[in-house]
């Protein structure tokens, strides 16, 4: 539960024009600094803004507001409200800006990578995406895959590294206790975020092209050289040369 009033700058205006509080008092309920409270109070901040009164709507009590314009020392109190504890714990799915969606499958494609201890879930979490767009980048179906390079969450913005780091560990500890740890092959291939964004891209290869990676149309028996036995002693028996009696009768 926020210790502040909704509509702070409407709620300063409003104890600004209503109550006889001192600027730092309303300075210190609504979150504002005093000055900002006085230009309120003199009229050059919050110009046109309608007050909002914080009694009438269940924040503050007239018994509180009493005590601190009794007492101009006196820090006021937001009203307890029940109904908002743990109001500010509940969270929906992450919201990711629009100019940032389309870096969304190349981290997707990153953490599938480097950090294949992570479920679809925390994946999820982490980027704010759908578990069918993860496996099908795990699968390698995603329309786009072939023109995917691997990019770092923290990096483009989608996740702190701290949630990064929370969610690794979490994944890691899962594992341990499954009897399904990482093992050291897999921990070798784990690179930090520093070597992973100085990596060079991986080279595609059209899918068509897919299976005849050695393929070659050289013969490699050519390489090998091969060993003349031949005899070479006689010259006119190697360039098979006729003989001089049988060319003097052929004419």
């Amino acid at each position: 539960m926020s210790d502040k009033p909704i509509m702070a700058k409407a709620t300063a205006v409003w104890l600004c024009d209503n109550t006889t509080l001192t600027f730092k008092q309303i300075a210190d309920f609504c979150g504002f600094h005093e000055l900002e409270v006085q230009g309120i109070a003199d009229g050059d901040v919050a110009v046109g803004v309608k007050g909002f009164d914080p009694i009438a709507n269940n924040q503050l009590t007239q018994e509180e507001l009493d005590k601190a314009e009794a007492n101009p020392t006196y820090k006021l109190k937001l009203k307890y409200n029940a109904a908002a504890q743990g109001e500010e714990k509940r969270r929906g799915p992450r919201y990711t800006p629009l100019s940032k969606r389309q870096d969304r499958p190349a981290s997707i494609y990153w953490l599938v990578k480097f950090h294949p201890e992570l479920t679809d879930g925390q994946i999820s979490k982490l980027v704010g995406t759908t578990k069918p767009t993860i496996q099908a980048i795990r699968d390698r179906t995603h329309w786009n895959i072939n023109n995917l390079d691997p990019i770092d969450p923290v990096a483009l913005g989608l996740c702190k590294q701290s949630e990064l780091d929370a969610a690794v560990q979490k994944a890691n500890a899962l594992r341990a206790k499954d009897g399904s740890a990482m093992s050291d092959d897999e921990r070798r291939k784990l690179v930090s975020t520093e070597q992973s964004l100085g990596m060079a891209p991986e080279p595609k290869m059209p899918s068509s092209m897919e299976g005849l990676e050695t393929f070659s149309l050289s013969d490699p028996r050519d390489d090998e050289e091969k060993e003349d036995t031949r005899d070479v002693s006689d010259a006119d028996s190697f360039f098979n040369l006729p003989d001089d009696d049988e060319q003097g009768d052929d004419d």
